[in-house]
């Protein structure tokens, strides 16, 4: 089983003020009376794509999709201020009273898994059920591996390209050396930056190679959104007062099921955070995909994501 279920529309679109400058798209689609389940994109800085409603069955899921802050079809895009995680945090619940839900299960990969995890952190008694793919606990370890040595070592000829835009004499803090760039006043520094950090990931994403994820980047607003945002989050630590946040703070969230599932060769997000996580979780069931990376759209991952989707309709609706 991994063919996506058939393309949907939604049948409702609108719009949510979640603060003074934030605007955010919010659309449903399936069924309008079945088991609600959220989808949270990735990145930050990412967004919602209609291949997303496509991981569950319109029939049973009442599926709830939305852009986070600063990106997607949410407004203003790039807008780094009043954007944090706690920010996002205060959007869902805000999207769950909207929506009339009580209960509700949480999907999300990548970033969408540390959203998901600190979402559930911070409001378990809202949370039916998690399926995580591709975990991202947002650690410095973490964050130095992708960003300035670790992948560049599996990735030599693509890290020479996220290098271009920094001066020798500033590579030793890439994260900080690109947010002087992302923040810069001068647009076309900002492009130039942009478009190398946003193309590296697009680059790694996958165990192979897929051009059309690189080129998707060469939109200017997509590539500023997207680099602007995760580098901001990954600058300030995604605004945990803690490294190591989320394994510290499982204890609220062990009596959530869930699973989790992780590509062997993910060299964006390394499987040990997977491996971490399942270790302290009590609820969650790991799953190793062998022969894929951190997409969910390749083969294995996309399968074990539609197997747990078709799991968790097991899961009674809290009304």
């Amino acid at each position: 089983m991994n063919n996506l279920f058939p393309e949907i529309e939604p049948y409702k679109i609108e719009r949510l003020k979640v603060s003074s400058l934030h605007e955010i798209h919010l659309e449903q689609s399936g069924n309008p009376d079945g088991q609600p389940i959220l989808f949270l994109h990735g990145g930050p800085g990412g967004a919602t794509d209609a291949k997303h409603r496509r991981y569950f069955d319109p029939k049973h899921y009442r599926i709830i999709l939305f852009d986070q802050r600063g990106c997607g079809k949410s407004t203003p895009r790039a807008e780094i201020q009043e954007n944090t995680t706690w920010d996002l945090v205060h959007d869902i619940e805000l999207i769950r009273k909207h929506l009339g839900i009580r209960k509700w299960i949480v999907f999300g990969g990548s970033w969408g898994s540390t959203l998901a995890l600190s979402y559930s952190i911070r409001h378990s008694g809202r949370v039916l059920g998690l399926i995580l793919r591709g975990i991202f606990l947002c650690r410095k370890e973490e964050i130095q591996w992708f960003y300035q040595e670790g992948a560049s070592k599996i990735f030599p000829d693509i890290w020479e390209s996220y290098l271009a835009p920094i001066p020798e004499d500033e590579r030793t803090d890439l994260v900080a050396a690109y947010h002087k760039r992302l923040t810069s006043n001068n647009k076309q520094e900002q492009l130039e930056a942009a478009k190398a950090w946003s193309k590296w990931e697009g680059a790694t994403c996958r165990m192979f190679l897929d051009e059309e994820i690189i080129a998707s980047f060469d939109d200017n607003e997509h590539a500023l959104e997207f680099a602007r945002i995760e580098n901001h989050y990954f600058t300030n630590n995604a605004f945990f007062d803690e490294d190591n946040f989320i394994l510290n703070n499982i204890q609220h969230i062990q009596q959530i099921p869930g699973v989790i599932i992780h590509g062997r060769y993910d060299i964006v997000c390394p499987v040990k955070n997977a491996w971490d996580l399942a270790k302290v979780w009590n609820g969650a069931q790991l799953h190793i995909v062998q022969d894929s990376g951190h997409s969910a759209s390749e083969g294995g991952i996309t399968q074990k994501l539609l197997e747990a989707t078709e799991a968790f309709k097991a899961i009674p609706i809290d009304s």
